[in-house]
């Protein structure tokens, strides 16, 4: 493609990084995670397999035990899981590959079983989550959460960038923070989740400052260049809502324009489901404030992500369930080649099935 329409194939300058290409495999839970939530035995072979992506954004990786909401995940908070997780960054980077790590909370949407002490989880706001967790080896209903006393949000606030230094040290090129689906920067920026009183509830400004505060923290300690930041304004997730979307991420778009995180990445849509669920919410409105690199995510093919670069409307497409089941996606997306299925059984928990057994082009045709 010319310089006028770039194409998915280009290479694209990330911070100080050079992209291979504008594919992005997407943040995947995955539920494999060893004990002390040390990442798992075939999760080194799991990324380097997926290496030839732009970028790669791991699964969700929580800041601390309380951030954890589902069974096996991996951490970013003790010195074990740093240990691990450098094995996987080294092994990405030998292929040529570069890695983000996503730093997640989930704030309400866990279980007692899972937290210290079988505690409640936090939250904003004292107000359970209509979703359903993974625990135990099944999906149970999320526990009753307690609301954060504004001295605890800024000691989360801490955890966030502790997470982020972690990542630096483990060998990762940046971080993901995760602000969508539910979890809990979504809640504090959301009214149906957020019921707060003091400096964190109430206007659009104030929902929004846990996530400026957790920018601000986390690019401070490791530079706005290599921190990026998920989003997904309308998405209904883990029974997520917002009666006024539209100003709400207007405003947030603003606010990191000035920051500048090294790329925002929007679900468009319903997470996993309809792109079109508010026909009233504008995208591009977003776009048009936001001058960084521009990462769209939720059921893309190929030919829309050609399109969507092309066209200049995203800058990167990330994909989600393709990369599970097709560790060369890139090379099947250029060559139009068939896509294997995903196994849905196997996609949380277990082990090398499902996980690293996958074929490539070249090893089916073998």
């Amino acid at each position: 493609m010319s310089a006028t329409h770039p194409s998915l194939f280009d290479s694209f300058r990330l911070g100080d990084a050079t992209l291979a290409n504008r594919v992005v495999m997407a943040p995947l839970t995955r539920n494999r995670a060893a004990a002390g939530a040390v990442p798992g035995p075939f999760a080194q072979e799991y990324y380097a397999q997926r290496a030839s992506a732009g970028l790669i954004v791991t699964e969700g990786s929580p800041i601390s035990q309380v951030g954890q909401g589902y069974q096996d995940t991996p951490g970013i908070y003790s010195d074990a899981q740093v240990e691990g997780w450098k094995k996987i960054t080294e092994a990405v980077h030998a292929k040529g590959g570069h890695i983000y790590i996503q730093i997640w909370h989930v704030g309400r949407v866990s279980h007692v079983s899972l937290q210290p002490g079988g505690a409640a989880p936090v939250a904003p706001s004292a107000i359970r989550a209509a979703a359903k967790t993974f625990v135990n080896n099944g999906f149970f209903e999320t526990s009753e959460p307690r609301a954060l006393a504004t001295d605890e949000v800024k000691q989360v606030v801490d955890e966030y960038r502790r997470a982020a230094a972690n990542a630096v040290r483990a060998g990762f090129d940046g971080v993901e923070l995760h602000g969508a689906n539910g979890y809990l920067i979504d809640q504090f920026l959301k009214d149906g989740t957020n019921q707060r009183t003091d400096q964190y509830g109430g206007s659009i400004e104030n929902r929004a400052r846990f996530l400026m505060e957790v920018v601000d923290a986390v690019s401070a300690e490791i530079g706005a260049k290599r921190t990026g930041l998920r989003l997904s304004p309308i998405s209904p997730a883990n029974g997520i809502s917002e009666s006024s979307p539209q100003p709400l991420f207007n405003h947030v778009m603003d606010e990191l324009e000035k920051r500048h995180p090294v790329y925002v990445h929007v679900v468009e849509g319903a997470t996993g489901g309809p792109r079109d669920i508010d026909p009233n919410f504008s995208f591009e409105e977003l776009r048009k404030r936001y001058s960084g690199a521009w990462m769209v995510n939720n059921g893309y093919d190929g030919a829309m992500a050609q399109s969507v670069v092309a066209e200049g409307k995203a800058d990167l497409v990330a994909f989600g369930k393709p990369f599970i089941s097709n560790p060369d996606l890139v090379e099947r997306l250029k060559r139009g080649a068939p896509l294997n299925e995903p196994v849905r059984e196997t996609f949380y928990g277990g082990g090398a099935e499902g996980y690293v057994d996958y074929p490539t082009l070249e090893g089916a045709a073998a």
